[in-house]
């Protein structure tokens, strides 16, 4: 019963800062606005991650180590195993009491693992209990910053990024926030959570590239649903995609089946002999996640769009392994990182903790990996860690758990994706994410 709470809570955080925003309209596609990101000239910079796990096996974590719950102002920082004599602190703001404690713990467990890998005993980490409230993140910012921080990684949530950023501001540094709201993204803040926009340009882009033509599309009524709409509507003609029709429909309604109905062309599509002409699209596009989706997708088979005839596309909403066993999903196409590397990263973290992540602990890792990467390379070059704009937005990017990755001028994440397709109850990458951004150009 407890993972089955734990997903809900890592699904409502994927969409909780995305989706706040009202029931209709337009918005434009901020992957469009940001200008063009340089050309990467090399590789991404390793965050180390493969290398390490090779020959090395992480220790057991003790019952001790392992329960953080709340780390008071005076919290000693967690050390790691040395580049520099000189001393690096970096701030971790999670919460670690209240609703969403559970994800916050992960994702301070998983950069203890960060740190065992790339970390050096000059390398400071100051978790900071943010309580998941706008006030306790302020209060968490000002403590870290007054503790000498040079960096912040987090917080989770949009309304505790939105209340961090004057903090971190006035103290002239950086923060790479753990958000999915992409609204947050800009001045001294970089948002590293998975947003929509790249997602859904490679799944589209994908399902061109296979023949697929004629598309039905079916969003929901909230921001998240407005801002890939937009996306969509940006990619889909340049891809040479067709839309037939969209609907939009409110997140959580009971009553869909004749909305659902009305989509598929049930009733005109029925023949006198109880068969049905051929659907009239090639997929159904479905930005929905959660009971949304599972709800839709058994009503598409219902109304004879199913699954061998009509393809589901999906986006980063469908990368929970309960979307993966909607049977009403299957052959369906998604873009998300490749799940390869952090099958790895799951069982380190069972073997060091006891217990499998949740989906967002990653984040925890990759951003302390490149924060101890940052400060060794910027200590080893000019005397003092590498958290400046150019480093943090090195258009070669960083490769980590979730795959490739880089900051955008405008501080959004763009990563390296794979198309996985649903096949039978599992999630299996078809097209294999990049590995390196060369020959990449954002627009």
């Amino acid at each position: 019963m407890k993972s089955f709470f734990s997903a809900l809570l890592i699904a409502s955080l994927l969409t909780l800062s995305a989706c706040g925003g009202g029931s209709g309209g337009s918005v434009s596609n901020p992957w469009e606005r940001a200008g063009q990101t340089p050309v990467a000239a090399e590789n991404p910079d390793s965050l180390e991650i493969r290398n390490q796990w090779l020959n090395k096996t992480t220790p057991p974590v003790t019952q001790d180590q392992s329960s953080l719950t709340v780390y008071p102002s005076g919290q000693a920082p967690i050390p790691a195993p040395a580049f520099s004599a000189k001393q690096v602190k970096v701030a971790l703001l999670v919460p670690l009491s209240g609703p969403h404690s559970e994800v916050g713990e992960a994702i301070v467990n998983a950069a203890q693992l960060a740190l065992f890998d790339v970390g050096a005993s000059t390398f400071e980490l100051l978790p900071r209990d943010t309580k998941g409230t706008a006030s306790g993140a302020y209060s968490a910012a000002e403590n870290a910053v007054a503790e000498g921080a040079q960096l912040i990684l987090g917080p989770l949530l949009a309304d505790e990024v939105r209340s961090v950023a004057p903090v971190a501001s006035a103290a002239n540094i950086n923060v790479i926030a753990f958000t999915t709201d992409w609204k947050q993204a800009g001045g001294s803040t970089y948002v590293m959570g998975f947003v929509p926009f790249g997602q859904v340009q490679r799944v589209v882009t994908y399902a061109a590239s296979k023949g697929l033509r004629n598309i039905g599309v079916i969003a929901p009524q909230t921001e998240y649903g407005n801002a890939v709409l937009s996306a969509y509507n940006a990619y889909a003609p340049q891809s040479g995609l067709q839309t037939v029709d969209t609907v939009r429909f409110r997140a959580g309604d009971a009553g869909l089946s004749p909305v659902i109905q009305k989509f598929a062309r049930f009733d005109s599509r029925k023949q006198p002999d109880g068969t049905f002409a051929p659907a009239p699209f090639d997929a159904v596009f479905l930005p929905a996640g959660g009971s949304d989706a599972h709800t839709i997708a058994n009503l598409l088979s219902y109304y004879e769009l199913d699954t061998t005839s009509v393809r589901r596309l999906g986006t980063g909403l469908w990368d929970d392994g309960t979307m993966a066993r909607e049977t009403n999903l299957n052959g369906g196409w998604f873009a998300a990182p490749d799940p390869s590397a952090r099958a790895t990263f799951d069982g380190k973290y069972r073997d060091a903790y006891g217990m499998t992540p949740p989906r967002l602990a990653s984040l925890g890792y990759d951003a302390t990996a490149l924060a101890a990467v940052l400060a060794r390379t910027g200590i080893q070059r000019a005397g003092s860690p590498a958290f400046d704009r150019v480093s943090i937005t090195n258009p070669n990017g960083f490769a980590g758990i979730d795959g490739i990755f880089r900051f955008r001028p405008d501080g959004l994440a763009e990563r390296g994706l794979a198309v996985l397709e649903i096949k039978n109850g599992v999630a299996v990458v078809v097209d294999p994410a990049p590995r390196t951004f060369q020959g990449a150009v954002t627009q």
